[in-house]
C-alpha cells in the first residue's frame, strides 16, 4: 500500500514539474515577444 502511495505521489510531482516547465516556457515566450515589439517600435 505504501508503495502505491509513493508511486502516485511521484507521478503527481512529475506531472506538476512538467506543467510548471511549460508555464515558464510560455511566460518566457511572452516576454520575448514583448521585447521584440519594443525593438520594432524603436526602429
Amino acid at each position: 500500500m505504501k508503495k502505491a502511495i509513493a508511486l502516485s505521489f511521484a507521478l503527481l510531482m512529475t506531472a506538476g514539474a512538467l506543467a510548471g516547465c511549460n508555464t515558464m516556457q510560455g511566460a518566457g515566450e511572452d516576454v520575448e515577444r514583448g521585447g521584440q515589439a519594443v525593438q520594432d517600435a524603436a526602429e
